[in-house]
């Protein structure tokens, strides 16, 4: 009866990164989706995230898409490297060495080395990404993207959700009904509106004049080997020039000073000028004005019935470690999954509680984190000694001193493996927990453990392949113990008709001691674990179904 009430099922408002990988990654489980976009088919995105977390590039893998999002991007032998010099064409204070997507997997040495994972961070700019996820999405059956629409109205009921859908071009506008809307519509979000949410937070932590560039002739004037990010430090200016091509296309952030007022209250070609430390001759076009407030923000609730909101909709922070954008993705596919869930007939819908339960905590955890790395960077920036350029032994320490510095500070955001893999769960409604201490971590170190929601722990099966790989789309049972009675488990599943796969493989000792069985959920977040089965195996496999 509820089917036949609504126009479509899911109604995803907005085609950018989190729209899309929501999208597919409910597709990839069945479910048929609707997109709604403002922009044309395919037309390129804003120059913003640069940075494909690994976890966001473990989901691409397991949607299919990892290998053509590594091979885009930067060309294969462009260094990865964050190279800090006085000027982008100035002496090198420091540089964080970070392989190149050619030697990715083949690098051992350096701080961005040796991640626990199949799919270790991958530097691409969402130019690039974007259309690698809407051509795929496009080619799926289940997906129907509308473009040149916009929503402008949004109507939410115990039952469905009433949109106003209009045609950008004719001007023309309709009413649809959907079972479930989300809003991964951005900042100025129309369903953050619609749920009654409100961001709290801080509204301004700092301001970027940023400015998208074509400059064929920057690449040959620097006096030191390229790099992905360009960190500038001098005391009249602090910026960062990102590398999008590795040939003419470059985003300069330029820093502003506290006081400056607006982004046009500075000369932008004069500021631009002096971080990149070229003369008036120097020749370069501007594409694009990308001018960014940094901000700590996170909406007051997630949901309200039938309506969702993620990524930018749902929480803002400055953009340290590259983590809106994946943050975003974290969010989609922890709700597709439950959605999923529901609508596939092995869950009810009050494991859609979980959602907001889950994500709202842990997007404070992890963007404290990035606040934190923001305001130490920014009390650097304060602090440029004079002499940083000088030819003189007092130059040369002060250069030694504050690329020593910066360092330490930025290779935290840019080595980010805690951020990555050390958040977990701890309030969730679909979780067993057992009393277990998830580990510490910080931003760039973590500890492995199956402690109820902490991520699943990867490792490497006997014949190499990985553990990602083995376990299923939806639910696995991890034995670590051959002799462990499965099931028990498998039986109650199956009597729920909760998709359960067993996979049996040799773990590390300390995580094997933590427990012979571990039950890993479709976002590969621990739900349960033990030495044996419990003893009523309905209440687990109801608790983690959100019965």
């Amino acid at each position: 009866m509820m089917s036949e009430a609504v126009d479509v099922e899911v109604l995803i408002v907005g085609a950018g990164p989190v729209g899309l990988t929501l999208a597919i990654d409910l597709a990839w489980r069945g479910i048929d989706v609707t997109v709604v976009e403002t922009r044309a088919p395919a037309e390129p995105p804003e120059p913003k995230c640069n940075h494909v977390a690994a976890r966001t590039m473990e989901i691409f893998r397991r949607l299919g898409l990892a290998e053509k999002v590594r091979n885009s991007g930067l060309p294969a032998d462009y260094p990865h490297d964050i190279s800090y010099r006085t000027t982008f064409t100035g002496p090198e204070l420091t540089r964080i060495p970070i392989p190149c997507r050619r030697d990715r997997f083949s690098r051992k040495d350096g701080p961005d080395c040796n991640w626990p994972t199949p799919e270790p961070p991958h530097r691409i700019n969402q130019i690039f990404l974007e259309p690698i996820l809407f051509e795929h999405a496009v080619a799926d059956r289940h997906i129907r993207i509308v473009n040149h629409t916009s929503v402008e109205d949004v109507r939410i009921g115990d039952a469905f959700t009433e949109v106003t859908l209009r045609d950008l071009q004719t001007g023309s506008a309709k009413s649809i009904r959907c079972r479930y809307l989300i809003g991964c519509d951005g900042a100025r979000s129309v369903v953050r509106k619609a749920i009654g949410a409100e961001f709290v937070g801080d509204a301004v932590v700092q301001r970027v004049q940023s400015t998208y560039i074509r400059a064929p002739d920057l690449l040959r004037r620097q006096h030191h080997a390229p790099a992905w990010g360009t960190g500038a430090i001098n005391p009249r200016r602090s910026g960062m020039v990102y590398a999008i091509d590795g040939c003419e296309l470059w985003l300069v952030h330029n820093y502003m000073k506290p006081g400056e007022g607006d982004f046009d209250s500075v000369d932008r070609d004069a500021c631009l000028r002096t971080i990149l430390g070229v003369d008036a001759d120097f020749r370069y076009e501007v594409i694009s004005r990308e001018d960014w407030y940094g901000r700590r923000l996170i909406a007051s609730q997630f949901r309200d019935r039938g309506a969702f909101i993620a990524g930018d909709a749902a929480h803002i922070w400055v953009p340290y470690a590259g983590y809106g954008m994946n943050a975003g993705i974290a969010d989609a596919t922890n709700l597709s999954w439950m959605l999923a869930a529901h609508l596939n007939g092995w869950a009810p819908a009050s494991i859609l509680d979980a959602y907001e339960a889950e994500r709202w905590p842990i997007t404070s955890q992890v963007s404290r984190f990035a606040m934190s790395h923001a305001e130490a960077e920014i009390r650097r920036r304060g602090a440029v000694p004079d002499a940083i350029e000088d030819a003189s032994a007092e130059g040369e320490r002060v250069r030694q001193e504050t690329g020593r510095l910066t360092y330490e500070i930025n290779v935290q955001q840019y080595a980010c493996e805690g951020l990555n893999f050390g958040s977990y769960y701890d309030r969730s409604p679909i979780i067993a927990y057992d009393g277990g201490e998830p580990p510490t971590y910080t931003m760039n170190s973590y500890t492995p453990s199956t402690v109820p929601g902490c991520r699943t722990p990867h490792l490497w099966c006997a014949d190499g392949a990985s553990l990602y790989d083995a376990m299923g789309p939806e639910f696995t049972l991890l034995r670590f113990d051959p002799a462990a009675d499965a099931m028990p488990l498998v039986r109650a599943a199956g009597e729920r008709k909760l998709p359960l796969r067993v996979v049996d493989v040799a773990a590390p000792p300390a995580i094997a001691r933590e427990g012979a069985l571990v039950l890993s959920r479709p976002d590969q977040h621990v739900a349960w674990r033990g030495h044996c089965a419990p003893a009523d195996p309905l209440v687990l496999i109801d608790r983690i179904r959100g019965a």
